[in-house]
């Protein structure tokens, strides 16, 4: 694999740390303490200068409170998900919506569609919080990386894929709550990306999809790879 110097941790569900090649931080997802997936020695991410959150669940944003307290990293969201954000002492915020681009130090955030739902648990109240999302994150150097966040099939996928070009996509294949490996691999057949991070598989037992089905259900697709990590396992693409 060449290296683009884009460092890339998973830390378990659909919870990453990206380093772009200026050593910025940007964590997507973020939900560690409740997380089983993730190992004891990535609960605490380190320094982040930036918070991605793709909707509201709480498997998605459960520690975006604590850990944007602790480091400052602003969070972008919905609107919906700001607003709820701000409520709760989260002081910086950078709203957007599906179709938008913000350039937010040394990355190109654009917010994409993703087929799914969104709502905010706030104790034993449930908000809703506007729709689920993806991001392509842009890099300096020209490389970019889709956060698929939580969806189904769709396809519009193309369209996003030939928009934004993106290198490499972190793309669900647990099922029943997302794609299942099935569905991802028709994704990855539409989009024509080669380069694949499978997440959101095995934090449960209802998400069983797994990295091996997916690979033989994309047997036939020439020059793909699939990067397989573990929860805490970090690779540089």
């Amino acid at each position: 694999m060449s290296t683009h110097d884009i460092g890339v941790r998973w830390m378990g569900h659909a919870t990453f740390v990206l380093t772009s090649p200026e050593g910025y931080r940007i964590l997507i997802d973020p939900w560690l303490d409740g997380n089983p997936a993730c190992p004891p020695d990535a609960k605490d991410p380190g320094r982040i200068d930036l918070i991605l959150v793709t909707h509201g669940h709480q498997d998605h944003m459960g520690d975006a409170v604590p850990v944007a307290a602790r480091t400052g990293a602003p969070i972008v969201a919905t609107p919906e998900i700001c607003d709820f954000l701000t409520s709760k002492g989260v002081r910086h915020t950078h709203e957007m919506n599906k179709g938008g681009t913000q350039t937010i130090g040394p990355v190109d955030v654009t917010m994409v569609h993703a087929d799914h739902t969104s709502m905010i648990t706030d104790g034993d109240r449930r908000i809703p919080g506007g729709e689920a999302t993806g991001y392509i994150v842009g890099f300096s150097n020209g490389y970019s990386i889709w956060h698929m966040g939580d969806t189904a099939l769709f396809g519009d996928m193309v369209l996003i894929a030939h928009t934004y070009h993106p290198d490499t996509a972190l793309v669900p294949i647990g099922g029943h709550y997302t794609m299942s490996p099935q569905e991802a691999a028709h994704a990855i057949r539409m989009t024509g990306i080669k380069t694949v991070v499978p997440i959101h598989f095995g934090t449960f037992p209802v998400l069983n999809g797994t990295p091996k089905e997916l690979s033989e259900r994309c047997s036939d697709i020439n020059g793909l790879q699939i990067v397989e990590l573990k929860p805490g396992e970090s690779v540089c693409l």
